[in-house]
C-alpha cells in the first residue's frame, strides 16, 4: 500500500520528492508522537509571510493596521478549514480511533492545522518558491474578493470612528436582559449615543456579540 496523500498531492499540483513529509502532515496527534504539529508550526509561519507579501503588493496605500486585519481574515481557522474542505483534505487525514469516531475529519481546528502542516511539508520538500506558489493558488480567488479594509473593523470600532468624525459623543452600552439558561444564554444590549436619538438593540450569545450587533444597528442608522 502506498503512502497516503497521493490524491491530495494531485489537487495541490505538487509532486513531493519526499512523500513521507506529506504523510506526516496528514497525521494527527491522536496517532502518536510522530504527528503534524511541528509541520503546522512551520507552515503557519510560511503562510503568514506569503499572505503578508501578497497583501503588501495588492494594497500599496493601505496602512499596517488594515493590512493586519486583512491578513487575519485570510489565515484564521475558518478560512483555512474552508480551503481544506475544498481540497477534500479531511478524506486523507490519519486519525486515531477516538477522533475517527467523533468525526475529527470534519473538525475545523483539525482541518486548519493539517492545511498549515501541508504547507510546511511543501516548504521543507521544495523550498520557499513552491510553497509560495501553492499559497497563491489556494488564495487567488479570496484575494480577489477581499472587502475594503475598513469593512473588516468590528462594528464597535467603526461606530466610534463614525461618531468621532461627525463630532458626536461616544456610544454607551447597557445590558437590557439576559435570557435562557446558564449554558445557552442570550444577551440583549442597548447601544445609545448621548445627546442624540440614535439608539438600537442587539442580541448575541455573549455580551460582546450583543454589543457588536447593537453597534452595527446604530451604525446602519447613521450611514443611511
Amino acid at each position: 500500500m502506498g503512502l497516503p496523500g497521493k490524491v491530495l498531492a494531485e489537487r495541490l499540483n505538487y509532486s513531493f520528492s519526499r512523500p513521507e513529509l506529506l504523510e506526516t502532515a496528514l497525521t494527527h496527534r491522536s496517532m502518536g508522537r510522530k504527528n503534524n504539529e511541528r509541520l503546522e508550526f512551520l507552515g503557519d509561519a510560511v503562510l503568514g509571510l506569503c499572505v503578508s507579501e501578497s497583501l503588501y503588493e495588492l494594497f500599496p496605500q493601505v496602512e499596517e493596521g488594515d493590512l493586519s486585519r486583512l491578513r487575519a481574515s485570510l489565515v484564521n481557522r475558518e478560512t483555512l478549514a474552508a480551503i481544506a474542505g475544498e481540497l477534500a483534505l479531511g478524506d486523507e487525514l490519519l486519525l486515531g480511533g477516538g477522533e475517527l469516531k467523533s468525526g475529527g475529519f470534519r473538525r475545523s481546528s483539525i482541518l486548519a492545522d493539517a492545511l498549515e502542516a501541508v504547507i510546511g511539508a511543501v516548504y521543507l520538500d521544495g523550498g520557499f518558491e513552491p510553497a509560495q506558489r501553492l499559497i497563491q493558488s489556494l488564495y487567488a480567488d479570496r484575494l480577489k474578493r477581499l472587502p475594503p479594509p475598513a469593512e473588516l473593523k468590528d462594528p464597535k470600532t467603526r461606530l466610534q470612528e463614525c461618531l468621532q468624525g461627525q463630532g458626536l459623543q461616544l456610544p454607551e452600552y447597557h445590558v437590557e436582559a439576559i435570557l435562557g439558561k446558564d449554558h445557552e444564554q442570550r444577551f440583549q444590549v442597548i447601544c445609545s449615543v448621548p445627546g442624540s436619538t440614535f439608539r438600537a438593540q442587539g442580541e448575541g450569545s455573549s455580551r460582546r456579540k450583543a454589543e457588536q450587533a447593537a453597534a452595527a444597528a446604530v451604525l446602519k442608522r447613521l450611514t443611511q
